[in-house]
């Protein structure tokens, strides 16, 4: 794992009138602060990367559907320096699960080729309120560093 980086498994509690996911509370051992939540949709065949927080912890856990998660170190001085990851993250079983993206980490997302959904939702429980001076985007195909998205028509 890329050094900073958390996968936690979450619990789905489910009874016939449906179920309760948890995602995040203040008695985590990898909760930092709280800065707000959002919500982001991504439409299938779509890339939402590259981007880059400064100070912002991410808390990525996807809602509806699934979502492949790109991460690549770029910090200089990092122990992973370079190093890649790919996480599917998703909205039951097993790939129902939080992950924690330090600052200065680049990501992005996908939903997976060949995945029946068309429209996936990624929650963010992000440490710091959004700040646009505090974040840095990335078009993929001018990443510094080769990352293999597979095929998409549109980034950003």
């Amino acid at each position: 794992m890329i050094d900073g980086v958390i996968l936690t498994p979450l619990r789905i509690i489910s009874d016939h009138r449906g179920s309760v996911r948890h995602m995040l509370k203040t008695t985590d051992p990898h909760f930092l602060a709280f800065g707000e939540v959002y919500f982001s949709t991504v439409k299938t065949g779509v890339v939402k990367a590259w981007h880059l927080h400064q100070r912002m912890t991410l808390n990525y856990a996807c809602v509806v559907g699934e979502i492949v998660v790109g991460l690549v170190d770029l910090r200089f001085g990092s122990p992973t320096f370079k190093q890649q990851e790919m996480h599917v993250l998703g909205a039951s079983g097993e790939s129902y699960q939080l992950l924690t993206i330090p600052p200065m980490i680049w990501n992005g997302f996908r939903i997976p080729e060949g995945s029946a959904f068309q429209e996936a939702m990624v929650a963010n429980c992000a440490t710091l309120p959004h700040d646009p001076k505090e974040i840095s985007r990335i078009h993929p195909n001018d990443f510094p560093e080769p990352f293999d998205w597979g095929t998409y028509w549109t980034a950003g």
